[in-house]
């Protein structure tokens, strides 16, 4: 549950187990041709998995070819060192990414150095799914969840016709 915590990092009993669930789900997945994604979050929504080293690892654990993991650069923007270098770190295992800015606005229009993000991500060869994810409270309950409580953009138009231009240019 996002942003319920216990204080302590994730039990060796809790990622063991949740192993089990991803590893039954990769498999049964895998009948369909069906690759799985999961998401290191920041430390704020959840203390399961916050950097791209730890959730490497876990996939790792995982150990199935159809498991990999989602690479927000939001999130890398709170919780990595290097938030451009991690992509190379994690890029065999990255098989999505979500395109947000910092104050999950419009991208381009916050200080995610996104020059450097879009060289990495031609670096490690990623040809998937680029997805602007963007936030604003018209859906309160993600809203509140996500501690949204104001628009960071002026309209949805703005998201979706600008982020996409942003990106054509720049990937």
């Amino acid at each position: 549950m996002i942003g319920e915590f216990s204080g302590k990092p994730p039990t060796i009993d809790e990622k063991q187990r949740c192993v089990e669930v991803h590893q039954k789900a990769s498999d049964y997945a895998k009948k369909s041709n069906i690759t799985l994604s999961i998401e290191p979050l920041n430390r704020f929504e959840s203390y399961f998995l916050n950097t791209v080293e730890d959730t490497c690892n876990y996939i790792d654990m995982v150990d199935r070819e159809n498991f990999g993991f989602l690479f927000d650069t939001f999130h890398a923007n709170i919780e990595e060192k290097d938030p451009v270098g991690c992509i190379e770190i994690g890029g065999k295992n990255i098989n999505h990414i979500h395109i947000s800015e910092n104050d999950r606005g419009t991208p381009g229009k916050g200080h995610i150095p996104w020059n450097q993000t879009f060289a990495a991500i031609k670096k490690i060869n990623y040809d998937g799914w680029l997805t602007i994810e963007a936030f604003g409270s018209s859906l309160p309950d993600l809203a509140a969840a996500t501690k949204v409580w104001r628009d960071f953009f002026q309209s949805k138009a703005e998201v979706y016709e600008e982020g996409y231009k942003f990106i054509k240019e720049n990937l």
